[in-house]
């Protein structure tokens, strides 16, 4: 009964707060500045194309790099489990930022600290970024997918050795698979903790949604005197909440789904 008077009371704030803003939005829009259009586009066609790619980018490969690790770290080979356990708690423990700062600002300088024999070329902002999430997401994937595949009953492996399968082919084709569908709901959060986290990228020059908004209220604060932060930083607002929201309604629903 709990659930019932919470999805209830959920849904009467939502009709109430859109009875409320959808009418003020209307009649706002019609009577909106000359300078809120070019804004708009401005924050879409720069902002939120370089925050989509950038998530998109950040959540194959994190994916990707993650599930292999996770996979590999249950080989009984101890050298290996360490090195992969190091780049576990190494990336998923420091603050996104600082990854982002070491690949950008440090990285590049390593061959005049140490005198190395060869330049190292620093990345672009965009590619800097997108590898620190990378090495951020992949390390979250790579502990949530040795969870999953170690949470697979024992009976599962001997079942499959039984009718022949290696190593290899116990994995692919009878544990991963299992584990992938436990990995669905985490993947799904991971794709909404990165497409906010995709904001630190503003810090390193990257046109992100909120960067492109952050620059909008400098250029009018410029221009007219007045930065208008409410109007612009609102829109940042609905950008990330219309990308976010379903996706974490859509990761409950398939936890809940898989608990059943």
């Amino acid at each position: 009964m709990s659930r019932k008077w919470d999805r209830i009371i959920t849904w009467a704030m939502v009709a109430v707060f859109l009875a409320i803003a959808i009418p003020w939005f209307v009649g706002w829009y019609r009577t909106r500045p000359e300078w809120w259009d070019p804004v708009l586009r401005y924050m879409i066609h720069t902002g939120l194309k370089e925050t989509l790619r950038m998530a998109v980018l950040s959540v194959l490969g994190a994916t990707v790099i993650g599930i292999t690790l996770g996979v590999l770290i249950t080989i009984r080979f101890k050298p290996l489990q360490w090195l992969i356990r190091a780049y576990i708690e190494i990336w998923r423990g420091l603050p996104i930022i600082v990854t982002i700062f070491l690949i950008y600002f440090a990285f590049p300088r390593l061959d005049e600290t140490f005198s190395l024999p060869f330049s190292i070329n620093p990345l672009e902002a965009f590619l800097a970024a997108t590898v620190g999430l990378i090495l951020w997401g992949s390390a979250q994937v790579a502990e949530a997918t040795r969870g999953a595949i170690q949470s697979i009953p024992r009976e599962q492996h001997e079942a499959a050795a039984a009718v022949g399968f290696g190593w290899t082919g116990i994995h692919a084709f009878v544990i991963v698979p299992q584990a992938v569908r436990r990995l669905l709901p985490p993947l799904i959060g991971l794709l909404v903790n990165i497409i906010q986290n995709t904001t630190i990228a503003g810090l390193i020059g990257v046109g992100d949604v909120l960067e492109t908004g952050n620059r909008s209220t400098e250029r009018l604060l410029f221009s007219t005197g007045d930065a208008h932060y409410l109007n612009i930083f609102l829109a940042v607002f609905v950008f990330f909440f219309v990308l976010s929201y379903p996706l974490t309604r859509l990761s409950a629903f398939l936890e809940k789904r898989r608990a059943i």
